[in-house]
């Protein structure tokens, strides 16, 4: 097996590396590759894949779990994920604890046991993605986190808190609709100031507490689109507590729209005017138009022996 490990990841400890790796070790045949720079984690996988190794298991934050699946997707190496990062959105959806040491031992259970899922991944413009793709206010949101990225270890939900006021206050349009979505059904929304394409549930988590905007959403159906229409504070104070609560209530705002089960759909700047998106909690920059998919049975997954995908 392949540990892949992201050295920069919050959590990532030169003692959290050996332990992990001694504990594999132990019943298993294990090379360390270490990332260096952002693609890097795509290559190795690939690489992984290409030799016919069995397990990459991988070590950091949700940007090299995106990147590492890019790489996995469609061979038959599984993915194995180990949280390194500040959040660890995709390892907790999967039932794993946030401690990388007490994630390895699921991992090891996992793989005596060949709980192995082959699951689907979202698509956004030819890239996959595991849990969410976030256009807009969201992704506006993640570039100011990125801009102090070096507080991220250290400063982690009362960063993005801050992140979410100053980037409301003063770094994204909260005035005018920034694009629009179009189903295949001919179903279309004309005012999205914020979607979120989730693969997965929850969206985050607030602590201990997930963040629930997407409930139908897991790994073996289509995507759910959830889109914000309006940025009125009372409005959005409404929107997060119902998200919070996660009773599905917020499916009837009338300020939000979605669709569950989504194969495809279509996001298209209004008036050319260039908006944000994220992948997996990564900024990935300003765009006119996105296409998104789901992905059906295209990756293998190890997940805890008590998880139901």
């Amino acid at each position: 097996m392949l540990l892949l490990v992201n050295p920069f990841s919050s959590s990532v400890t030169a003692r959290t590396r050996v332990v992990i790796r001694k504990a594999l070790a132990g019943d298993h045949d294990v090379e360390l590759a270490e990332t260096s720079r952002r693609g890097h984690a795509t290559r190795l996988a690939q690489g992984a894949a290409a030799d016919g190794v069995d397990v990459d298991a991988c070590l950091g934050g949700d940007g090299t779990v995106n990147e590492t699946a890019n790489g996995l997707a469609g061979t038959s190496t599984a993915l194995g994920v180990l949280p390194g990062g500040s959040t660890n959105v995709f390892a907790r959806t999967i039932g794993l604890p946030n401690d990388p040491i007490e994630a390895t031992a699921d991992l090891l259970e996992a793989m005596e046991a060949r709980s192995i899922r082959r699951i689907g991944l979202g698509s956004v413009n030819g890239r996959y993605y595991c849990f969410h793709v976030g256009i807009g206010y969201d992704a506006a949101l993640v570039e100011q986190v990125e801009k102090r990225s070096g507080l991220k270890r250290w400063a982690g939900h009362p960063l993005f808190m801050y992140a979410g006021l100053t980037t409301w206050l003063k770094h994204y349009d909260t005035k005018h609709p920034h694009f629009t979505l179009t189903f295949d059904d001919g179903d279309r929304v004309g005012d999205g100031f914020f979607t979120i394409a989730a693969n997965t549930n929850p969206y985050t988590f607030v602590g201990n507490r997930p963040f629930d905007v997407a409930p139908g959403a897991d790994l073996s159906n289509g995507l759910t689109v959830v889109t914000v229409r309006s940025m009125r504070v009372d409005r959005l104070l409404r929107i997060m507590a119902k998200a919070l609560k996660g009773d599905g209530s917020l499916a009837a705002d009338p300020n939000v729209h979605q669709r569950v089960d989504v194969d495809h759909v279509v996001i298209e700047a209004i008036d050319g005017q260039a908006f944000p998106y994220q992948v997996d909690g990564d900024f990935l920059g300003d765009i006119d138009k996105l296409e998104l998919r789901h992905v059906p049975e295209v990756m293998d997954l190890l997940v805890p022996v008590d998880f139901a995908v």
